[in-house]
């Protein structure tokens, strides 16, 4: 059996994600992460690939809302040559 298995488990993939197996099967039921049904019982399976590129998407998400909802630290110290009041 190889190290690096070409499919995971919901339960696999939770771990990796370090979330809970429901939180991953939503996400599959939503379409959000692409699987497979295999066996007679339907038992969900996730390619390799396709968490990976799950990752990177959330990453480029992540990036994004970010960009468009900076922080704001209202207890933060002002930078030199701003005031701290309007």
């Amino acid at each position: 059996m190889p190290d690096d298995p070409r499919f995971l488990t919901l339960a696999d993939v939770a771990e990796v994600l370090n979330t809970s197996s429901a939180q991953v099967y939503a996400l599959v039921r939503r379409g959000e992460l692409p699987a497979i049904k295999i066996g007679g019982r339907g038992q969900w399976r996730v390619e390799r690939s396709q968490l990976e590129d799950f990752i990177q998407r959330m990453y480029a998400e992540t990036r994004s809302f970010v960009a468009e909802h900076p922080f704001v630290d209202s207890e933060a110290a002002p930078v030199d040559g701003e005031s701290s009041t309007p």
